[in-house]
């Protein structure tokens, strides 16, 4: 499938978003700022800093955005030793590393404040995507972060955007990281990054869980048949759009986890995606270790307008 390269030269893009009026919103993880750009012509601007590494953004009730702060990362410029590419990639938790946070930006970007730090005592370690409901509160997963000789354990969290109500309501997983809500807003989708698999959770009301169950997994690329999971997005059909590590590019799954179709993309480190335009046809897609933004023009579904997407 074709796409054209909407905007380079953005650092490491993830988090998009459609901002009222029809600019694209993607955060920088490695510069700590949320960039604003001309899906026309891609000329971009800074749009807010957030300093450590902004990950995943999304518009609230209010029209501020919601920005699932992962403290910052080490970074280094390398070659993948699976594919090949050369780019940039985050490694370990960096020795600035300024925590995991729930940060709120102003809707003219001006203002950034920090609304949770920790949920009954348990301090976040590396937020990185959300959701709203229709309610207004988000769902955001927590992928913790590395060092050299541990990791963080995580879960699955549930909160209101002014600051008064966090709940953990799914733990442990393995480095959650992509979240969606299905079109009825009965099931979330929670993407593992290392095992590659897609889970649904049945909701039996707003931030309660009941079953969950495996979707699928991610087809792998050669050599080693891998692949992992990044961030996702629910087109309008209920298909979850997952971008794709490794096997860089975005693989679509069927709600019932009967088909999975890969769409290939030119980086390692695809890393999230968005719907946007006036028909919602145009799936936006980050390409992180070459600090891009393409865009599938014409995707064969129709994405799901989020909650507050105007």
């Amino acid at each position: 499938m074709e796409f054209r390269e909407v905007a380079s030269g953005l650092g490491f893009p993830e988090g998009p978003l459609e901002l009222p009026g029809g600019d694209i919103l993607v955060t920088d993880i490695r510069g700590g700022t949320l960039l604003r750009i001309n899906p026309a012509n891609g000329a971009t601007s800074v749009f807010a800093t957030t300093g450590g590494g902004p990950n995943g953004a999304a518009i609230g009730p209010d029209g501020a955005i919601y920005v699932t702060q992962n403290g910052g990362f080490q970074w280094a410029e390398r070659v993948h030793p699976l594919t090949g590419q050369k780019g940039l990639f985050p490694g370990e938790q960096p020795e600035d590393y300024i925590g995991g946070q729930i940060q709120r930006v102003s809707a003219d970007g001006t203002e950034v404040s920090t609304l949770y730090r920790e949920c009954n005592g348990e301090r976040l370690k590396g937020p990185n995507d959300l959701v709203f409901d229709a309610e207004g509160n988000f769902y955001f997963t927590d992928h913790g972060k590395t060092r050299p000789r541990d990791r963080d354990r995580t879960g699955v969290y549930y909160a209101s955007p002014d600051g008064k109500m966090i709940k953990e309501i799914v733990f442990p997983m393995e480095a959650p990281n992509g979240i969606g809500l299905s079109p009825d807003g009965k099931t979330l989708y929670v993407a593992e990054t290392p095992t590659g698999r897609l889970y649904a959770f049945e909701l039996t009301g707003p931030g309660q869980v009941g079953g969950r169950r495996v979707v699928g997994t991610l087809p792998g690329a050669a050599p080693l048949n891998l692949a992992l999971c990044d961030s996702l997005c629910v087109d309008g059909e209920g298909n979850i759009i997952v971008a794709t590590l490794v096997n860089g590019g975005v693989t679509s799954f069927a709600p019932d986890g009967s088909k999975a179709v890969h769409t290939p993309c030119p980086d390692v480190l695809t890393t999230n995606a968005c719907f946007a335009g006036p028909d919602l046809r145009t799936l936006y897609v980050t390409l992180s270790t070459t600090g891009r933004l393409i865009a599938f023009d014409n995707w064969p579904t129709r994405g799901l307008r989020l909650h507050f997407q105007r």
